[in-house]
């Protein structure tokens, strides 16, 4: 399947100053697939690695992390000389020898002739454990379960997802192709955007089949909670995971901790949240009530939404079936728009790279995100419905006057002055550069 990160692979091998790669990302994103496919067709040598299927292998970092070496008993384990032109090596599921992570350093210092990438299921967790860490001696790249637009792509749609990436203004789009795109979107907010359910049902169309390995992959984070932390801690990060279709499914979106247990209080779960954080199974919009640049300086850390990573697992959890993909509006207002919500946080993240922040003020008005962008801070509202109630953008736009505001709804493109409504699945086009300007 064709994943947009691919091209940011092209431009980090043809760099001149390049460093090793990190690909971080949560299990079951695609990064192995990625980067195999990335090394047998842009090298002439791939040499791959899996430290967690053979974690024999860390006696090729024996005894000490000189890159020379290192590279001489690869080359004696594989059989054949590791030249540096033309070949990629790949370390894969490297948080399951640490020693391989601290010697990315190494060979960056010593053979940066080499190309290296490393990437671990729950490399974001291993970096923040690392006391060596490679610090200034890495490149990173994240990838997030496949997006709207890459899910058109792998849907034959392709030719709708590039006018989409490429659209410059807000002229709405044919009925006929705004209704086709709305039923795409609702498949997706089902199937999700983790790659090998949605190759399943590319291959069999068969929808049951891909809730099965929903619900296989919700397992193998289960038991990634207890493999890389110890009992109380998993214990702990299982119960806010199972938490979060909950909390997601009140009319404020607000996490709690009591909502988790009773009586709990940040200090007994502020460890987990960063762990499921950075392990990139969530993500959290931080809440803001005075918008200024950078938003990061004026978050407050202690409010916040937490979101899935994926809108189909978030399903799969909460046991939605596969029939409300045939009804008109269900699926988009199922537990209070917590789909779509989800959704565009999702969206936002992966089109983004960047934290989420959402504003309330004093008087209960609110507003889903954030963004900084080239046009200053952008509000979004997103509606599940065709609600055409803007009283929480209205009044942010009365007290902050953004250059733009913004709503995502079923509705089409449409535009009134500083206003834009984009169909929730153009929702990613909020951050683009130089996208958009008001109407006079």
């Amino acid at each position: 399947m064709k994943r947009h990160l691919y091209t940011s692979l092209l431009s980090w091998k043809n760099n001149s100053k390049r460093k090793p790669l990190l690909l971080q990302g949560a299990r079951q994103v695609g990064k192995t697939y990625l980067v195999n496919e990335f090394g047998r067709k842009e090298y002439s040598d791939y040499v791959y690695l899996n430290f967690e299927q053979n974690p024999d292998m860390e006696s090729l970092f024996q005894p000490g992390l000189v890159a020379e070496k290192i590279l001489d008993n690869i080359s004696l384990y594989f059989g054949r000389k590791i030249e540096p032109a033309g070949t990629l090596i790949f370390f894969d599921e490297i948080q399951a020898v640490p020693r391989v992570l601290t010697s990315l350093k190494y060979f960056q210092e010593e053979t940066p002739e080499y190309h290296v990438i490393a990437a671990g299921s729950l490399l974001g967790v291993s970096v923040g454990k690392q006391n060596s860490f490679p610090v200034g001696k890495v490149n990173f790249m994240k990838l997030h379960p496949m997006s709207f637009t890459e899910y058109l792509e792998a849907f034959g749609e392709s030719f709708a997802a590039e006018k989409l990436m490429s659209k410059k203004d807000t002229d709405p789009l044919p009925g006929i192709v705004h209704e086709k795109l709305l039923l795409h979107l609702k498949k997706y907010l089902y199937l999700g955007g983790m790659p090998e359910v949605l190759q399943d049902y590319l291959d069999t169309r068969d929808i049951a089949s891909a809730r099965k390995i929903q619900e296989e992959i919700l397992e193998a984070y289960q038991r990634d909670f207890s493999k890389y932390t110890d009992r109380a801690q998993a214990i702990k990060t299982s119960e806010v995971w199972q938490s979060i279709p909950r909390q997601l499914a009140k009319e404020n979106k607000k996490f709690k901790y009591n909502d988790v247990r009773k009586n709990a209080r940040a200090i007994t779960f502020g460890q987990t949240i960063e762990w499921l954080n950075k392990a990139g199974l969530i993500n959290i919009a931080y809440n803001i009530s005075v918008p200024k640049i950078p938003l990061s300086g004026y978050a407050d850390f202690a409010k916040f939404k937490i979101y899935l990573h994926d809108t189909g697992l978030l399903g799969a959890m909460l046991n939605i079936p596969s029939s409300i993909i045939t009804d008109p509006n269900s699926l988009f207002s199922e537990y209070k728009g917590a789909f779509i919500e989800n959704f565009v946080a999702a969206e936002l993240v992966a089109s983004l790279a960047k934290n989420l922040f959402y504003w309330t003020s004093k008087s209960d008005a609110e507003v889903d995100f954030l963004l900084q962008t080239d046009k200053g801070i952008l509000p979004l509202e997103v509606k599940s419905g065709l609600s055409r109630n803007l009283k929480s953008l209205r009044s942010y736009d009365h007290k902050y006057k953004p250059e733009l505001i913004f709503r995502a709804s079923p509705r089409n493109f449409s535009q009134a002055g500083n206003f834009i409504n984009l169909p929730l699945y153009a929702s990613f086009l909020v951050g683009k550069e130089g996208w958009a300007k008001p109407v006079i």
